[in-house]
């Protein structure tokens, strides 16, 4: 039953993904491309129904859905882009028949405006060869002759000079590597004559209304890790509050991780939403928090520092918390159930910090011959530890996408992605409960939302702070080596 309820969730998310991005560019039907997408996901959950989980699957069952579906994915959206291009609308001429849309100008700037244009670019700064007009975009190409921080400040000023807020620069790498401008229209141009009326940003009262709901759910999540069963809680209601260690643990380690989020994209002075909570009523009670941001971030240095402050100021929360809910754990034998999933009999081998931590904290009584029976606060810690590394990864919308991006570009950071869900799958190979998380990666987009100042790179010291994100997703996922289990006797 567990494990519909994820793959539904899964689906559920996948679709949303899908119906809110690719539906754009291809007129594939939505559901057919959920189905490819979802069909290495769906056959291996039939083959864990029809087997059972102890069964190991056949490799040509893991290895030929994952190499054929993204094939099969990649042609149905080209045929889908082939049909707009060959079945172009034709002219309605019918008096009765709905008038067309109005297209969009083919130039979002006339003959005089363009003077003022090519005038934005110094011959010493980047000298600009030639514009392209698109219906929504100006697209600068030339050369790049001073640093790239320079020359877009320059440029952005040049632009704001002569257009006001009309428009917003983006500076970014084409598929060759060559830098190039680009001005696309202010979606939050303030004008007198057309004021844009937008949304609050933040809704307290919404934000708190979902809080108060997740502290809910995972106390009742939490009873449950206590040992609280159904029959008692109806005999007993205030049983329920045996869940309040973990429900609050788990809340405060995502609360960290979201506001470290919220406070650098405010000190970047982005438009964003408080941090919202994403309650479920089974599995671990809530699905995180998330914060939306309405402005775009301005280079990859903010981009960094948005997406770094999550995971590190999720950690300072995690760790001590960690720490002291295994200080409360009992020790138990080691059983064949016992696993990175199983909570009364958990084993820490399977990754090198927890094992560091389990021996660093329980001593001498965490053998090989023992394992151990966590308390709600350590559960809440060690899920504190998988949220961390589940964002870490570098692959696309994730906090570690995000970060791979800001210090190696757009193009890298898509293949570095490929190569991180690839890695992951085979490591499932050795951890049965990490099949789950390489199958959402796999079903993940790889690209992500460039800066408008894509181009200019990071110093030193932020690139030292992202190899350090790197190693802490590593050693949270990668086993113990067994000369490490064999020195520390676990």
């Amino acid at each position: 039953m567990f494990f519909l309820l994820w793959l539904l969730v899964l689906g559920w998310i996948s679709y949303y993904l899908l119906q809110s991005s690719i539906s754009r560019i291809t007129r594939t039907p939505v559901w057919l491309l959920w189905l490819v997408m979802m069909a290495p996901a769906l056959i291996w959950s039939g083959w864990v129904l029809a087997n059972g989980p102890k069964k190991t699957a056949p490799p040509e069952l893991i290895i030929i859905p994952f190499l054929v579906c993204p094939i099969l994915y990649w042609f149905l959206v080209q045929l889908g882009r082939k049909e707009i291009t060959r079945s172009a609308p034709e002219q309605v001429t019918d008096s009765d028949a709905e008038p067309a849309k109005p297209k969009p100008p083919l130039r979002p700037i006339d003959s005089a405006e363009e003077a003022s244009l090519r005038d934005c670019f110094p011959w010493s700064t980047y000298f600009l060869r030639d514009l392209e007009f698109r219906p929504q975009a100006v697209i600068c190409r030339g050369q790049l002759r001073t640093n790239p921080e320079a020359a877009y400040q320059t440029i952005r000023d040049n632009v704001e000079q002569h257009f006001g807020d009309r428009f917003l620069v983006i500076f970014q790498n084409s598929l060759s590597g060559q830098p190039f401008f680009a001005l696309v229209p202010n979606p939050n141009r303030q004008s007198a004559e057309t004021p844009v009326k937008t949304a609050p940003v933040t809704r307290p009262f919404f934000a708190l209304a979902l809080l108060l709901i997740a502290v809910f759910t995972t106390t009742i999540v939490g009873s449950q890790i206590a040992g609280v069963t159904e029959k008692i809680l109806q005999s007993n209601p205030s049983t329920l509050l045996r869940g309040l260690p973990y429900s609050l643990a788990l809340i405060t380690i995502l609360a960290f991780h979201e506001s470290g989020h919220y406070l650098a994209a405010r000190f970047y002075k982005i438009r964003t939403t408080l941090p919202y909570f994403i309650p479920i009523p089974f599995f671990l009670g809530t699905l995180g928090a998330f914060i939306q941001m309405r402005s775009p971030i301005p280079h990859r240095r903010a981009l960094f520092d948005i997406s770094i402050a999550g995971p590190f100021a999720g950690l300072v929360a995690t760790v001590p918390l960690l720490i002291w809910g295994l200080q409360h754990s009992t020790i138990v034998p080691l059983s064949e159930k016992s696993g990175m999933l199983n909570f009364d009999s958990f084993s820490p081998n399977f990754s090198v910090l927890m094992t560091l931590l389990s021996k660093l904290t329980l001593g001498g009584a965490l053998n090989a011959e023992t394992a151990i029976n966590l308390h709600p606060v350590a559960v809440a810690g060690y899920l504190g530890l998988i949220v961390t590394a589940f964002n870490l990864m570098p692959v696309g919308q994730f906090d570690g996408g995000h970060i791979v991006h800001a210090m190696f570009g757009q193009r890298a950071s898509m293949a570095i992605g490929q190569v991180a869900r690839v890695c992951m799958l085979l490591l499932a190979f050795l951890e049965q409960g990490l099949l789950l998380w390489a199958i959402i990666l796999f079903l993940t987009p790889l690209n992500n939302e460039p800066a408008l100042n894509d181009v200019s790179e990071l110093d030193n010291r932020r690139d030292f702070l992202g190899l350090l994100a790197i190693g802490l997703l590593l050693i949270i996922l990668l086993p113990a080596p067994k000369i490490l289990v064999q020195w520390l006797n676990i």
